[in-house]
């Protein structure tokens, strides 16, 4: 394609502080989240007919640390098709040449809510049970290609309004088979497991009890672990869960153990004590799900010492998950690692630009508007919180059973907040105020 054809294929537009520049067919762009990865906008795709999301990355080449992010992130996306996983819609950048490259932008398809919304909703054990096996879904398909997430947190995972859930954000995931040093600035303070925030090196079930802690939110309604700092990240683990053995301690370095033993010993408190049963919904008459496997799963799945924490396998066996088991899902063939290098690749800018030029290849995206290999309905992005907005209609979901599908999804409204959620009890309220605020007045103006 020529260079003035290629001009007229673009627009620009100003979207809070930044400009995005997008290829014409994305219209109605309207600005809907942001973070230290990128910007991200809402936007109708009038090839493909329906609402996308575009995320523009935040200064991807600004140092070697952020081009190799950019470009884990875009490889992975490319590889992994799984329906709980994020695929990718299209990918371009609207600079000619190599040398003028700046801007990369992602696109994929809209969601409804991120699970921070969702985790101030009242969720029955189905939609919380269910929504926990599609994440253990996802990580075992990334698990299988030896990648490990390692930033598992609510704003990372997107659901729509039929209880379907997907997994964000791969700038910070990696490949387990590394000899590398893993390095312990990963995954959000919060949902930080033992051995990263002790330095001890990590495996794959590091990402368990990350998804531990995003259930303890969901049953709580606020974080498990609110540390500060790593050092109180550490403090907030052990009061809760009491301090590890001597066999744990162990295994520690030197100069670790030597500052773990200097703290106060705490006993820690049961699970029973954690989570007691007035946390959790009523015990499901359908599937038999009962509070009681809930908070067993927890125990399991927030061990500190991670040789004795459930593995993904083991948690999708569960009592509590395996209601809504289904070999097609749980045992996708992995993605396939184009780039057997990927965490090895050590470069300067330049190099990680033109590597990443090479994978948005502009002329091979115009001819379909798909990354190849991605189907259409794979790729979903969030929208932060619209009624009015929509999205493309999808079949639903075939996981659960038709009884349990109808239950996932009546009253989870497409803005996933407890306000949306409850409005019918408010409306009540403020209507039994003014009924009674009335007949007071009726009765003064007799007296």
């Amino acid at each position: 394609m020529n260079r003035n054809k290629r001009e007229k294929e673009f627009y620009s537009l100003d979207v809070g502080d930044s400009t995005f520049t997008v290829l014409k067919r994305y219209q109605n762009l309207r600005p809907i989240g942001s973070g230290a990865q990128g910007i991200v906008c809402s936007a109708y795709d009038h090839n493909l007919e329906r609402n996308v999301a575009i995320k523009k990355l935040s200064r991807p080449f600004q140092n070697q640390t952020h081009a190799k992010r950019a470009y884990r992130e875009l490889v992975l996306m490319k590889c992994v098709n799984h329906k709980n996983i994020i695929g990718l819609l299209n990918v371009f950048t609207p600079q000619k040449t190599q040398e003028e490259f700046q801007d990369v932008y992602l696109v994929m398809e809209l969601m409804d809510a991120n699970l921070c919304q969702v985790i101030q909703m009242e969720l029955d054990h189905e939609r919380l049970s269910y929504l926990l096996y599609q994440m253990l879904c996802g990580i075992k398909h990334l698990h299988a290609a030896g990648i490990i997430h390692r930033d598992l947190k609510p704003s990372n995972i997107v659901v729509k309004s039929d209880c379907t859930l997907k997994i964000l954000d791969f700038g910070l995931a990696r490949t387990a088979a590394t000899g590398l040093l893993m390095t312990p600035y990963v995954v959000t303070r919060y949902y930080r497991a033992p051995e990263v925030i002790l330095g001890m090196g990590y495996q794959a079930n590091v990402d368990v009890w990350s998804i531990g802690c995003i259930m303890a939110e969901m049953v709580r309604g606020s974080v498990l672990f609110p540390g500060t700092d790593h050092i109180d990240q550490w403090n907030k683990v052990i009061e809760q869960l009491g301090t590890p053995s001597q066999e744990f301690l162990m295994k520690l370095n030197q100069s670790v153990r030597t500052y773990v033993e200097n703290r106060p010993r705490y006993a820690g408190y049961s699970f029973e004590k954690l989570f007691p049963d007035v946390l959790f919904p009523a015990d499901s008459e359908h599937n038999k799900l009962k509070a009681s496997q809930a908070r067993d799963l927890l125990s399991k799945m927030l061990v500190i010492d991670a040789s004795k924490r459930i593995s993904v396998d083991e948690a999708l066996q569960h009592a509590y998950i395996n209601v809504w088991y289904d070999p097609i899902e749980v045992e996708a063939p992995p993605p396939l690692i184009t780039d057997k290098q990927l965490d090895e690749r050590e470069h300067t800018v330049e190099e990680w630009k033109e590597l990443i030029y090479k994978e948005v290849d502009w002329e091979e995206r115009t001819k379909n508007g798909l990354i190849r290999g991605q189907p259409a309905s794979q790729g979903y992005y969030f929208l932060s919180g619209d009624p009015k907005s929509t999205s493309p209609t999808l079949a639903p979901p075939t996981v659960p059973p038709p009884p349990l599908s109808f239950v996932c999804c009546s009253g989870f409204r497409r803005v996933a907040s407890r306000s949306v959620y409850l409005w019918p009890f408010w409306f009540l309220s403020v209507l039994s105020s003014c009924l009674l605020f009335f007949l007071l007045r009726t009765f003064s103006y007799f007296l």
